[in-house]
């Protein structure tokens, strides 16, 4: 979208403000007001911050300002604020690109898919949890008649959160994402909605906007709305399920489809698997960056219903025991990575992997019919079925000692990663719970 056609949309819309917006390495949403009378200068200048006060970015406080230079091509206007629009940016930093952009990071490996002459498609399904705060601080599921054991689908609980469910629903459809599906989930007072696949940086940058708008109507309800992993020990976690496939440069063949094969794959398509399989230890360490998504990752089932997040690294057809499900002819659905995964980090290592398998014609093996929960660790062993890391500093790792994948993150980048996610894990590993203090104070 050119500025002009940009400045046409601003008068025909009533476009008084944007929302000039990034995001830092949580994926959480930065951003700036900017009145649309100083359009001309954030399309060519951005808008300006400091970014070691924004997270995760790379900078101290003596480094220069980044610059947040808008791609109108994200333009969206706010539903609840037609007067509004947001838009996703690029950090620069004394006029360069910024190696530590999200964002930027993704576009390098779709402008290296290009070259090869593809086109990357994604769609997400990212589930989230309706929480309210109690007097003591702590979070639990608001609705306290959503008490099923397996509350999947449930039509009363889904009923009592209509209210918020056809607000999105309706957002959406506003927006013109093609909303096409919500339900109740697998936890208590956990759903999930569902919008057309695009090409990757699009749906990175809606995936993006979605976070915020479902917190944003939540809070308006008076609730509070989590995408964390695992926020109770006893329900299932939030996941981000993630489809993809290849597509041509013009976005009109699907390469990943063959109706010949049982599978309803190209060999290409197996190749981009058997990548993303080959690498998938490191992957998890951005798909899965929190010190709370390993206590998603399990290979038991949870109280209620199963875990959605298998560990072990296989594929099969429409079997969510595997880490690959195959949901239907010409693409493949990653059933690891959760809620905290930044939207552009993950795409990224995602084609990063599939690349690498496509260059070395990696074989994913055969598919696997199993339900593996109910195989043995042990056994699972014997037949060669590799686990996904138990723990985040496993995690960081295996990323450690991958070179494809710090590759899509950029040298500089994935050693900042790396290093950011080491203190993550010491700082946790060095507090102390209240669960250490009920089993262990009074014992020793």
């Amino acid at each position: 979208m050119t500025l002009d056609q940009v400045k046409t949309l601003v008068e025909e819309k009533g476009i008084e403000f944007f929302l000039c917006s990034f995001v830092e390495m949580a994926g959480a949403p930065k951003a700036k007001v900017v009145p649309v009378t100083n359009i001309d200068e954030m399309a060519k200048d951005g808008a300006g911050f400091a970014g070691f006060a924004a997270g995760n970015m790379g900078q101290g406080p003596h480094d220069p300002d980044m610059a947040n230079i808008p791609d109108f091509n994200s333009l969206t206007i706010v539903p609840w604020r037609k007067n509004m629009a947001w838009v996703a940016g690029n950090i620069h930093v004394n006029g360069e690109p910024y190696p530590y952009c999200p964002r930027t990071i993704l576009q390098r490996q779709l402008d290296k898919a290009k070259k090869l002459g593809y086109t990357f498609n994604a769609g997400v399904e990212a589930e989230f949890m309706l929480l309210k705060q109690q007097e003591n601080g702590t979070y639990l599921p608001w609705d306290k008649l959503d008490t099923l054991g397996k509350p999947c689908y449930d039509l009363r609980a889904l009923h009592r959160n209509l209210d918020i469910m056809t607000t999105l629903l309706r957002n959406l459809a506003e927006l013109g994402w093609g909303p096409y599906a919500n339900d109740h989930e697998d936890a208590n007072c956990q759903f999930e909605i569902n919008w057309k696949y695009s090409d990757a940086l699009t749906t990175a940058d809606r995936h993006t906007f979605y976070k915020w708008m479902v917190k944003t109507i939540a809070e308006e309800n008076g609730l509070h709305a989590t995408f964390m992993p695992k926020p109770f020990s006893n329900l299932t976690g939030n996941g981000l399920h993630f489809h993809m496939s290849l597509w041509d440069l013009e976005n009109t063949t699907e390469l990943f489809l063959d109706e010949k094969d049982e599978s309803g794959l190209s060999k290409l398509a197996y190749y981009f698997m058997g990548g993303i399989l080959h690498h998938a230890k490191a992957l998890a360490a951005v798909t899965n960056p929190l010190v709370n998504s390993y206590k998603r990752l399990i290979v038991s089932a949870p109280d209620s219903g199963a875990t959605w997040a298998p560990v072990y690294i296989t594929y099969g057809g429409s079997n969510r025991t595997q880490m690959i499900r195959i949901p239907g002819p010409g693409r493949i659905e990653s059933r690891i990575a959760d809620g905290a995964a930044n939207p552009y980090l993950s795409a990224a290592v995602y084609l990063a992997a599939g690349l690498d398998g496509i260059a070395n014609k990696i074989d994913p093996g055969a598919r696997n019919e199993d339900n593996l929960y109910e195989i043995p660790v042990p056994e699972l062993k014997e037949r060669g079925i590799n686990l996904l890391p138990g723990k985040l500093c496993d995690a960081i790792d295996c990323l450690e000692q991958d070179e494809v994948v710090k590759a899509a993150l950029g040298k500089t980048y994935a050693d900042y990663y790396i290093q950011v996610k080491r203190k993550e894990w010491n700082e946790y590993h060095r507090s102390i719970s209240q669960w250490e203090h009920d089993n262990y104070i009074g014992v020793f």
